[in-house]
Parts: structure tokens; sequence; C-alpha cells
């Protein structure tokens, strides 16, 4: 898949520096049944921000300290989510909370429950509201929140779909795992995110079309990743992850007629 270069990036491209190195970092397809077609959870990121600004992007960002404390949670141990996601244990903990964390921070969607067989029906409340500020303030730990309402993680919720890797010329570089979720029953998005400036619920094929004909602007993960989930039911998808391969992808430039563009080297396109 080829997309042309942004122009943001061109200086970084022409002329590279040493390469920094990438941070751990997570994010979640969020799928929910619509109308016509499953949907997905989008948002712009102010064209302010360091990094992706001005991208439609799905609900994520970078591993915090405190997404490594133990958590109370049900699903695959951490043991075998190290094994899945290539990680220690430690490591693999702080990506998938930082998964949850992040979405809950961004959509007021939670992967939670009080048990192991109920999912949270409602995370909308005053206090949840509250806590996806504190959250984001880094105030407050998914754990320590999580703990005072009487929940647990819910990582049976999510599935594990692919990685990749900021390209090497890139001033700021994310190692992102890339996950997938249905929005548990009766759960509604919330306000709008610091981070971002506009969010919405697209069908998937509205979305890919929109990214063909330029109209909004997205970088190449989400792009093959709304390929990739665009033949499948919200349902289906944490099962449709299981089988996944997690080779790291790491787009690069390549030179096309004189034009600059990102090709993945991912061979699901």
């Amino acid at each position: 898949m080829l997309v042309p270069l942004p122009e943001r990036l061109r200086e970084h491209a022409i002329a590279p520096g040493q390469a920094v190195e990438p941070r751990d970092a997570s994010t979640i397809v969020l799928l929910r049944d619509g109308a016509a077609a499953t949907e997905t959870y989008l948002l712009r990121r102010r064209s302010s921000m360091a990094f992706a600004a001005g991208m439609f992007v799905f609900p994520g960002g970078g591993v915090h300290a405190g997404d490594t404390d133990p958590i109370a949670s049900t699903g695959p141990s951490w043991g075998e989510w190290a094994q899945r996601l290539d990680a220690d244990e430690a490591t693999a903990r702080g990506l998938v909370v930082a998964a949850v964390r992040e979405t809950f921070e961004e959509s007021g969607v939670l992967l939670a429950g009080t048990d192991g067989r109920t999912a949270l029906g409602d995370a909308s409340g005053p206090d949840f509201v509250a806590a996806r500020a504190a959250l984001e303030a880094h105030e407050l730990t998914l754990a320590a929140f999580l703990a005072d309402q009487g929940l647990v993680l819910r990582t049976d919720l999510l599935g594990a779909w692919s990685r990749w890797i900021t390209p090497d010329f890139e001033p700021r570089r994310y190692d992102t795992r890339f996950f997938v979720a249905a929005v548990p029953e009766g759960q509604v998005v919330g306000d709008l995110p610091g981070e971002a400036d506009r969010a919405q619920w697209s069908p998937v094929p509205e979305a890919l079309e929109a990214a063909e004909r330029g109209e909004v602007a997205m970088m190449p993960p989400t792009v093959v990743t709304l390929q990739q989930v665009a033949p499948l039911q919200p349902h289906e998808v944490v099962a449709a992850s299981a089988g996944r391969s997690l080779r790291p992808v790491q787009p690069r430039v390549v030179e096309v007629d004189g034009e600059l563009f990102l090709h993945n080297d991912s061979d699901e396109e």
C-alpha cells in the first residue's frame, strides 16, 4: 500500500537524523453494530499535536509508568499475554492496561466488570467522568480506579491484532500494538478528550472511501487495519484476532515517479 508522504514529514525523510528509540504504545479499534455496516470510533488529533497532527486515529497512546502496576483482572493470564505480545509480563500488562486506559480516557468506553462474566454496562456516571480527567492528567492509575469501584479489568474483551513501528526518520516514534474490541452493550461514548478536536462513529466502508478520496487524513496503519476488520461483525473481531501474526510492520519511504510515498511491508493489504 502506498500513501503520499505527509508534508510535515518530508524534511525528516529527505534528511533523516539519528533514529530515536520507539516508545511502547497501544491503541484499540472499537467496533459496534451500525444501521448499515459495522462502525468504528475515530478521533481527529488536534493540529497542534506533535505526533499525527490532523490525522484520524483510533483511541490510544503511550504506555505510562502506572500501567505496569499490579491490577485485578480476568481473562488470559499475564503470562499468556506476554507470549501473545512477545514481551515480558510487566511490558505485556502495561500494553494491555494502556490500551484499556487510553480508550476509557478518549471515548468513555471501559472494558471492565464486577467479575469475569458480566461486562460493565454503564460508564457515564460522575465518578467515571472525573476518573477520565484524572487519568489523562496522570493523577490516577487505572488499577487504583478499578479497585476503588470494585471492578476488574476484562482482558478477555480485547484481542491483539497487529504491531506497527513508526518509521526510522520520524522525530517521535512508537512501537504500537493494535488491539480490537466490541463496545460492551449499554456503554456510550462520553465527552471529547483534550487531544482531539473531533470524534465520530464511522461506518468502516465509508471511512475507507473518505480516506481514499483524500477527504480525511489517516496513517497507513489506520487504513490497513480498517481494511482488515471491514468484513467482520463486532462480535467476531476478538475471536478473529486469535490466530493473527504480530510480526512488526514498519512503513518506509519509497520514490515513485519523483514523488515520495510511505509503503508498508505488511503481507496483508
